[in-house]
């Protein structure tokens, strides 16, 4: 295999050095150092991209849906119209979420699960080890916690919100406590937003760190079809009910390219002991050709606009010390070297860090934000009340028929 430089790579992809680091760091091409101690890439998946028109920015078959619940164009991220920063600016999650589901706000709701919901989501957790992620106590929690309600399948426009509520409710109320993060804030606070704090993270809470929480939950809420959104909706579809809509959504998130990413910024930034150190990690990743997680994204050319929100709230509310430093950084760092902008994966990471939350919190703010949109996708598909029916389209060897 021949090797080219960065000069030869860009001029045969017609593309600028910051997006070829961009290709490395998706995986998309493989590097290594050469021996002038400069990177160099494979000629052959070179050749492969250019013979793909270069579209590398999607690699997935796109899959088309009709629906009025979010936008995702130009850098703007619209919730019913609603700009996604202005809406979390406005109204905490529990306002927004119901503006999701129906185009209403209602004036500050308490949210709460029946008690023998939790008290059996509790019940599940215990059982679990306690070196378990949050993410998985999510799906083993939600398939407990329906057990518990006998009106489950009722998805009429009324209940459906009732139920969302007391699930979500349910979720965050069933994760262990951390006893650490108990505090006469934590104790008071009813939203869900400062009900995760307690359960995610070891630091005392304070109404600018769940200020953080709750902004970060409204912006996720939803960002038009990923894959897990669109396995929400395909099991709505067939009128699942609510629960089942998003224990196949949690499922979905498993992938990689979906709420992991989270997990693997975390372990990211874990690996890090020191601001210093920053630049050798990344640089180890980078001459391995290994990608770099929680950094670029394939819809925004410029910057993934709701990492650059979270990042710049952290920054503002969060005392200066080594784990912010580190996320400084290894921002900077990024930054100095052209390539691709953090994204909303590290800026969660960067909030488990410099919150001192327990491994995977990330994925689990993730997952409870975006159960509020699969949510709302149910209540479209349960409107529309036809199933979707993918067809496949085959491409195997021809099919010659018997005589």
């Amino acid at each position: 295999m021949e090797w080219l430089t960065t000069r030869d790579a860009v001029a045969l992809l017609g593309v600028k050095p910051a997006t070829l680091y961009a290709y490395v760091s998706r995986g998309l091409i493989a590097s290594r150092m050469g021996p002038d101690g400069r990177s160099r890439f494979s000629s052959e998946e070179i050749e492969r991209l250019r013979g793909r028109g270069n579209r590398v920015e999607s690699r997935s078959r796109e899959v088309t849906v009709e629906s009025g619940i979010t936008s995702v164009a130009d850098g703007e991220i619209r919730f019913r119209n609603v700009d996604s920063f202005e809406l979390a600016g406005k109204h905490n999650f529990e306002e927004a979420a119901h503006w999701l589901w129906s185009g209403i706000i209602l004036d500050k709701p308490v949210w709460r699960a029946e008690a023998d919901a939790v008290l059996i989501g509790r019940k599940a957790q215990a059982a679990l080890p306690a070196t378990t992620l949050p993410l998985d106590r999510l799906r083993v929690t939600v398939a407990a916690v329906a057990t518990s309600d006998p009106l489950r399948y009722e998805i009429n426009v009324a209940a459906v919100p009732m139920t969302g509520e007391r699930l979500i409710s349910a979720l965050v109320d069933s994760l262990p406590a951390q006893a650490e993060a108990t505090s006469e804030i934590a104790s008071a606070d009813t939203s869900i937003a400062g009900r995760l704090w307690a359960r995610l993270s070891r630091r005392p809470a304070t109404p600018e760190l769940v200020g953080l929480l709750d902004d970060a939950l409204v912006i996720l809420m939803d960002h038009e079809l990923s894959f897990s959104t669109l396995s929400a909706r395909l099991a709505a579809s067939t009128r699942s009910d609510p629960y089942s809509v998003v224990a196949i959504g949690l499922s979905a998130l498993a992938g990689p390219l979906q709420s992991v990413a989270c997990l693997a910024a975390e372990d990211l930034l874990a690996e890090i002991e020191s601001p210093d150190r920053a630049v050798w990690l990344i640089g180890e990743r980078l001459r391995r050709g290994e990608r770099l997680p929680g950094f670029g994204h394939r819809l925004y050319d410029g910057g993934d606009p709701r990492g650059t929100f979270l990042l710049e709230r952290l920054n503002a509310i969060m005392p200066s010390g080594s784990d912010l430093d580190i996320v400084q950084s290894v921002v900077a760092t990024t930054r100095e070297r052209g390539l691709p902008a953090a994204n909303v994966d590290f800026a969660l990471a960067a909030m488990a860090r410099t919150g001192r939350m327990v491994r995977g919190a990330s994925e689990a703010i993730f997952a409870i934000a975006r159960t509020a949109g699969w949510i709302a996708h149910a209540m479209e598909e349960y409107s529309i009340g036809v199933e979707v029916r993918p067809r496949m389209i085959y491409m195997g060897p021809p099919v010659t028929p018997e005589r």
